[in-house]
This record gives C-alpha cells, sequence and structure tokens, in this order.
C-alpha cells in the first residue's frame, strides 16, 4: 500500500497495481517518498529493480498529485526498448501495463511513449538528449535513468523548474566513474533533505556470487579480464572508482589527475591564445582554448552553445573574453557552405574580423581520436579558467568540471546484436565536447613561445589592453 493524499477525515489509500510490492531493501525508499522527500540518488546495482521502482512511484504520485511526469534515458533512441516496450521477466507483462494499468488511462500514444491518466496526470518516456525540445507542461516529477551517462546539462535546466512547482526529482543509474552522478551521489549522501543510498549485492543478496562470478568470466573471454572485472565492479558493487568500458579517454584524465596535470594552470597574458572548436548543427557546438608555454600545451578555457544559429554570437562570445588570439582552429564543415548562409562558417568569421583556419577532413577517425591521446599525454587542463561577461567563478569553473567529465565519458558505441565495441564512438553530449579537443589535437602547431606584453598581474600590456585582436608572427 502506498499513502495517499491527505483528504477530510482522514488519508486515501492507494493500492499499487498488479500486487507489486517494493522489495524489501526498496523499503527505505519508499517510506522516504512517503514521507515527502523530494530528491533521491539511488546508486542501486543491476538488476535491483529501478525502473520498476520508479516507475510505480509515478503511478502513485500521479494519483496524489496530477501534473506532468517523466522518466528520462540518457538518449531517446534507448527509450523505447528499455522502458515503453520492456517485459517483466519475472510476470510476462510490459513494465507499463503493470505500472499504469489500462483502467486508469484516458489516452496512451504509442508512437509518443505517452500516457494520460483518467485524473489529468500524464507520463511520458523522453531522453534527456532532447529535455528542452520537449512541448507541453514541464513536470513536477522526473526520474532520470542511468543518469551516470545522461547529459548533466539536463537537471541544470530542469532543477529550477522542480524547484518552483515543489516537485520531485529521483536519480537512479550504476556507476560510471567519477562524473556528475559520482558528485551528486557524494552530496546526496550527506545531505538530510536528500534520500542517497548505495546499493550492492551484497546489501541485496538479490544476484548469487555463482551467478556474478560465471558473468565475469563470459565477460572476460568477450572483452578481455580488465574489461570484465570493471564492469563487475560497476554493475554489482556500485564502484566509482572502475574504469568506464569503452572509454576513449577516461584512462588518461585519471592519470592526468594523479600526476597534477589537472590543476590551477592559468592563462598567462604574456603568451597568444589558441582555440579549437566542434560545429553543431543540431547539438552544441563546442569551443577549447589553449597557450603553448614552456613547452607544453595548456588548456585554459572551455565552452558550448546550442540552439544558437548566429555566427555573431559566437564572435562576440570569443571577443568578450581578455586573450590574446594567435590561432584558430575550425572543422572540415567549417570550410563548407551552408544553405540558407552567406558563405562558409570560416568565411564569417572572418568577415567579422575572428582569424581562422579550416583543419582538413579526418580520414581516419580512430586515428585522429589516438592523435587526441598523444596530445593529452603531455598537455595540463586549468580547471579555474576566466568566467564570461556576467558568469561567476563558480559558473566558469563548472564550465571546465563538465569538459573534464565530457573527455572521461567520451566512448566507442556498444553493438548489442555483436556484443562488443564497436570502432566508432557513441554520439552524444560527451562526444560534441571531445570533438573540439579533437579539432586542437589535430590542428595543433606549438604557437611562438616568446612571450610578449607585461608579466601576469603587472598591468595591462603596453598600449593599454591586449596589443592586438591576433597576436603577430604566430
Amino acid at each position: 500500500m502506498a499513502r495517499g493524499a491527505p483528504k477530510a477525515g482522514g488519508r486515501t489509500e492507494i493500492s499499487v497495481p498488479n500486487n507489486w510490492r517494493p522489495r524489501d531493501y526498496q523499503m527505505a525508499a519508499w517510506k522516504a517518498l512517503e514521507g515527502g522527500c523530494k530528491r533521491f540518488s539511488l546508486a542501486w546495482h543491476r538488476r535491483a529493480g529501478k525502473d520498476d521502482f520508479a516507475l510505480n512511484a509515478a503511478m502513485v504520485a500521479m494519483m496524489q498529485r496530477p501534473g506532468t511526469y517523466w522518466h528520462m534515458l540518457p538518449q531517446a533512441n534507448q527509450v523505447r526498448k528499455a522502458i515503453w516496450d520492456a517485459v517483466d521477466e519475472r510476470t510476462g507483462v510490459r513494465r507499463i501495463d503493470q505500472a499504469f494499468p489500462v483502467e486508469l488511462r484516458e489516452v496512451t500514444r504509442e508512437h509518443e511513449m505517452f500516457i494520460r491518466f483518467k485524473n489529468g496526470a500524464t507520463w511520458q518516456a523522453v531522453g534527456s538528449d532532447n529535455y528542452n525540445a520537449l512541448v507541453g507542461s514541464p513536470p513536477i516529477g522526473l526520474v532520470a535513468s542511468e543518469y551516470a551517462l545522461a547529459d548533466p546539462a539536463s537537471w541544470a535546466f530542469l532543477r529550477p523548474i522542480l524547484a518552483n512547482n515543489g516537485g520531485w526529482a529521483m536519480f537512479i543509474s550504476t556507476p560510471r566513474g567519477q562524473n556528475h552522478f559520482a558528485k551528486m551521489h557524494r552530496y546526496a549522501l550527506g545531505d538530510p533533505e536528500w534520500f542517497g543510498q548505495t546499493l550492492t549485492v551484497e546489501d541485496t543478496g538479490a544476484i548469487s556470487p555463482e551467478i556474478i562470478d560465471r558473468e565475469r568470466r563470459e565477460l572476460a573471454a568477450e572483452r578481455g579480464e580488465a574489461e570484465a572485472r570493471a564492469i563487475v565492479e560497476q554493475e554489482y558493487y556500485c564502484s566509482f572508482d572502475a574504469a568506464l568500458p569503452g572509454s576513449y579517454f577516461g584512462e588518461i584524465i585519471t592519470r592526468m589527475e594523479k600526476e597534477e596535470r589537472v590543476g590551477a594552470y592559468p592563462w598567462d597574458p604574456r603568451y597568444p591564445v589558441g582555440w579549437g572548436s566542434d560545429l553543431g548543427m543540431s547539438d552544441s557546438t563546442t569551443f577549447w582554448f589553449w597557450q603553448d608555454i614552456g613547452g607544453k600545451t595548456r588548456l585554459i578555457n572551455f565552452f558550448e552553445g546550442s540552439g544558437v544559429d548566429e555566427i555573431g554570437w559566437y564572435v562576440n562570445r570569443l571577443n568578450s573574453l581578455p586573450y590574446t588570439y594567435g590561432r584558430g582552429l575550425l572543422p572540415h564543415d567549417g570550410g563548407h557552405n551552408r544553405l540558407g548562409m552567406a558563405g562558409s562558417i570560416a568565411e564569417q568569421m572572418r568577415r567579422l574580423g575572428m582569424k581562422n583556419e579550416v583543419v582538413p577532413v579526418t580520414k581516419d577517425l580512430v586515428a585522429s581520436i589516438n592523435q587526441t591521446r598523444v596530445f593529452l599525454a603531455t598537455a595540463v587542463i586549468n580547471v579555474d579558467p576566466e568566467p564570461f561577461p556576467g558568469e561567476t567563478r563558480d559558473e566558469a569553473r563548472a564550465r571546465m568540471t563538465r569538459a573534464l567529465n565530457g573527455l572521461r565519458m567520451y566512448r566507442r558505441k556498444w553493438n548489442e546484436s555483436a556484443q562488443r565495441f564497436d570502432d566508432k564512438p557513441l554520439h552524444d553530449w560527451a562526444s560534441n565536447i571531445a570533438d573540439g579537443l579533437r579539432t586542437v589535437a589535430v590542428g595543433h602547431r606549438p604557437m611562438k613561445a616568446k612571450p610578449f606584453g607585461a608579466a601576469p598581474g603587472s598591468g595591462p600590456v603596453a598600449g593599454g589592453g591586449r596589443v592586438a585582436k591576433y597576436a603577430e608572427g604566430v
């Protein structure tokens, strides 16, 4: 039984349909729901019943408070298989039909994965890769499933909405390294207004050690011992320290942190700055900024923009930083004429005074990713970049944190039918970040080493301000 909304003369009881009840180890979270908790971070092991728990929690909430509810997975193309068409292996019933009985429904739209109850409440399965394109009322209840793989910008967008309307949010996932979910989960475990919980197979007893060992041996035969251990540690023992399987740069970023090559490496105004970009059409455009100082490449800043078609907006963004630019790198499509545009992006930027060069098309994607690995092997990354106008220092640091997490999460695409990773990367929020850095790595040539202007902290260079928007002779 789930507690319902209070009414005159007592409390309404809502029966969870089809004889579903929380498993014993899920009861603490369920009681927190009944107690009115509005924020949940649940790091539960694989096959612990995360999605079933969340679907039934949403059903109860819909009966108590009619409104809009979303069940969000990292990518929209995952949702149908994982949630809408998924069948509970124990009952043989579709998950959504168990949680949302047809007797309660007024409308079911299969193609939109949308349900409306007779009381007006709506539920929809969506992807975090297109959260800001969804129309209709904003949610008052949100489930972010496999949040460790989702675009963290989705929560940044939705957090103020749920705070304003008094809604709740539930983040359910197995770990995927030290990324945004790891940070959120650590916070949830220490905040009394959150319910944070880690459940491994040792906590639940839901899967026997024999089954896990058999899976580890099968994985080792398919994907190697190291990757098998990492998967088992993540999926069954909820380790945030295990390597992300298929990650291109995860181990490199971890090594850079251990070697203290991620830290305070600020912009030095005596040296020119270069930038490199990945151009997005339907997704984000990213920019990385670097300097070449003392034989090392210093990645000093990062930003991304989405939903902006005006090239002038990006040029103004670049000009708003106090940098003297030495080089600007665009990917190969920056030199292409696009329908409806007055020339290529490279030409438009030049007309606006932003010099640039186009990096030739990558003939071998894997080779260029390996080139980026080599580039990172000697680079350093600044975690305290210059804020843009109107931005706080904390917001600037958050941009670089997102960039680092994107590099960690950039990974090969898993081929479900072949049960192996493809050679090509998965295209998601992280790939936009990594592709911008790949432009820098492929097109990088060290800029002049001789410093110009004044030493850091000694005031503006001679003549007041920057000597030129582009440094001469670089």
